[in-house]
């Protein structure tokens, strides 16, 4: 018997004793509305996404000023997006990669956000879209209501719960695509929008 096989035999062997894993308990976060939305807002500008607050009531213009601030044209959305809040965007179709690639911004709701690190995530529930929808295009404008933020990320683990059991695409977001190589040299748009706005809305008028 060979090293290799004498090591796998000694594997199956082995008896493993199974070990019950302690967890603590999930607490809910007891502060203020406003302070968690607020921390939201604050962590995912550090990453170099820019937020905009807007009610429900002028989303429409939100996002048609983002739109000409950029100066995009070719705007795409998830087939079941509400078309009154984007007039000019073309509903996904099922678009290949290269019709994605050619789209200067796509628009998507998304799950939840996290105050705690500033992450948004995307489970591909309605105004989301499919995951490549979100990936491809350069430019990504995410919106998420003020009620959809949570505290930590237990609580949004929780919430997640679901979509994950159903085996539903988790995207996680925290700031625009970026990476770096080894001597540190940051590149961005690399695995995901080089662009991120974040329109974070109340449902006051």
């Amino acid at each position: 018997m060979d090293a290799k096989a004498e090591i796998l035999e000694r594997i199956r062997r082995a008896s493993v004793t199974p070990v019950q894993a302690a967890r603590s308990e999930l607490t809910i976060s007891t502060r203020s509305r406003p302070d968690i939305v607020d921390q939201f807002a604050e962590y995912v500008a550090e990453y170099r996404a820019t937020v905009v607050r807007a009610s429900e009531g002028n989303l429409a213009k939100a996002i048609e000023a983002l739109l000409k601030e950029r100066g995009s044209r070719k705007v795409v959305v998830p087939h079941d997006f509400q078309a009154d809040w984007c007039i000019a965007a073309e509903p996904d179709t099922g678009f290949t990669h290269r019709e994605l690639a050619a789209m200067q911004t796509v628009i998507t709701c998304c799950a939840l956000g996290i105050a705690e690190t500033g992450t948004i995530v995307l489970d591909a529930g309605r105004g989301q879209g499919r995951r490549a929808l979100s990936l491809i295009p350069d430019h990504h404008i995410c919106l998420i209501w003020e009620d959809q933020v949570v505290d930590s990320i237990p609580e949004g683990v929780l919430q997640l719960e679901r979509a994950a059991k159903e085996g539903k695409p988790l995207t996680w977001i925290s700031g625009p695509s970026a990476t770096s190589d080894i001597e540190l040299s940051r590149v961005e748009g690399v695995h995901g929008p080089r662009i991120l706005d974040v329109v974070i809305v109340s449902v006051n008028s």
